[in-house]
């Protein structure tokens, strides 16, 4: 199979992946315009069961941590917020329609949603950190959740192709995306964009998903974004925080750290919290079971 075929299947895959609810697409809708209001999202959210399951789930987990449990979907919003309750929607749809079984030997399902749960809590800290407006720190998080998905049609398309990828990287010590494009003409990153554009998820999202491995190559409005989970993907790999198939990742140049007004240190000062926050953070996947 040459790259055009392999490529082709990867699209005709992405293609037949379910789209996204038509609650979630008509919350981000609402959400994107700049007079929505939490009576706006209730009204979406509370016609669809499922959905408003989750956001009750979210806000009485330990991932916020509150002390008292909210009962009412009105107040669940207000507490937190328009932008989260829109994340939360696009990420637990997003994961719902990926899916967390194993189907295939190249990627291990477990180990790559926890590397994606750390560079998502990792993006978060490391805004907080430098003390991003609080309303946008969730954004920094689903975008790290979400960065790798484009390694999924790969995974699952392409199979034993893939696998074959994943041991080149391995025997010369090379970043897997080097090595995709190498081996297939394309990357995950290629993939994920094609994603987050056949699902409109949002241009943060879908240029953080295109540009995480090229964050030299991007300069629009969301570069912040993108290289912190640049590096925030980059310390989950070499921190070997679950798995996602790079052995060998591209070492971040200085001047994306600069760029953040942060350096190695902070990386290391957050290791402790990145744990306990991973453990926080998986009520985004089993509020989809």
């Amino acid at each position: 199979m040459d790259a055009a075929q392999e490529l082709q299947r990867v699209e005709t895959y992405v293609g037949r992946m379910p789209a996204l609810p038509v609650t979630v697409t008509k919350v981000i809708e609402i959400c994107n315009q700049p007079d929505t209001s939490p009576i706006d999202l209730n009204r979406v959210i509370s016609v669809d069961p499922v959905l408003m399951a989750r956001v009750m789930k979210l806000i009485n987990s330990a991932y916020y941590g509150l002390e008292a449990k909210v009962t009412s979907l009105s107040r669940a919003i207000i507490m937190l917020g328009v932008n989260t309750v829109k994340n939360l929607a696009l990420s637990t749809a997003v994961v719902g329609a990926i899916g967390k079984s194993e189907i295939s030997s190249a990627l291990n399902m477990q180990g790559f949603w926890r590397h994606s749960l750390g560079a998502g809590v990792t993006a978060k800290l490391i805004a907080r950190r430098r003390g991003i407006d609080p309303r946008l720190i969730e954004e920094y998080f689903i975008a790290g959740l979400l960065h790798d998905i484009g390694k999924i049609p790969l995974n699952n398309a392409l199979k034993e192709r893939y696998v074959n990828v994943l041991g080149v990287a391995d025997r010369e010590h090379i970043g897997l995306a080097a090595a995709e494009q190498r081996e297939l003409g394309f990357t995950h990153a290629d993939v994920g964009r094609l994603i987050g554009e056949t699902w409109n998820i949002g241009t943060a999202a879908i240029d953080t998903l295109g540009f995480h491995h090229a964050v030299a190559n991007y300069a629009e409005e969301h570069r912040d974004l993108v290289m912190t989970v640049h590096i925030a993907n980059y310390f989950m790999n070499i921190a070997e925080v679950g798995f996602a198939g790079d052995r060998f990742p591209a070492r971040p140049e200085e001047g994306t750290y600069r760029a953040l007004g942060i350096d190695l240190s902070l990386l290391d000062d957050i290791e402790d919290e990145v744990d306990a926050e991973i453990s926080k953070a998986e009520i985004f996947l089993k509020i989809v079971e």
